[in-house]
């Protein structure tokens, strides 16, 4: 486990631009299972969930079509949260920092740290965008 005061700052990133944070295997459930389309974001500590994801992820929602909700949950602090949404990504594996978009509480689009690591944050936002032109 990360300390709280460690984490505030990155947790702060996506907060301030509307992602709602989750804490709870409950929270998650209830956030992808609702009706419509949510971005689900596996925060973390590591370099390119700073230089990458989370920047991408924002960027991402700056276009027309976009999901209903925006979530994320931060591997190695919320660990009953990043359990339960790891557990609905399934079967990709384990990954942080990750991204998932659900329709109506199915995976529909998954990025994974792999696709996230070495790649620019305009990529990554692109690659969330045309799931948006598509699911949203």
């Amino acid at each position: 486990m990360y300390p709280e005061e460690l984490v505030k700052p990155m947790r702060n990133d996506l907060a301030s631009a509307g992602f709602e944070e989750l804490y709870t295997a409950e929270a998650v459930e209830k956030a992808i299972n609702k009706e419509g389309t949510t971005l689900v974001v596996v925060n973390s500590v590591c370099g390119c969930a700073a230089a990458n994801a989370r920047p991408a992820a924002k960027l991402s929602l700056h276009n027309d079509k976009k999901p209903d909700h925006a979530v994320t949950v931060f591997a190695g602090v919320d660990t009953e949260a990043v359990n339960a949404a790891r557990n609905l990504m399934v079967p990709f594996p384990p990954s942080s920092p990750s991204m998932a978009l659900f329709k109506n509480g199915e995976l529909v689009h998954m990025i994974e740290r792999h696709h996230i690591e070495g790649r620019p944050a305009e990529l990554i936002a692109e690659n969330l965008i045309e799931a948006y032109n598509e699911f949203c």
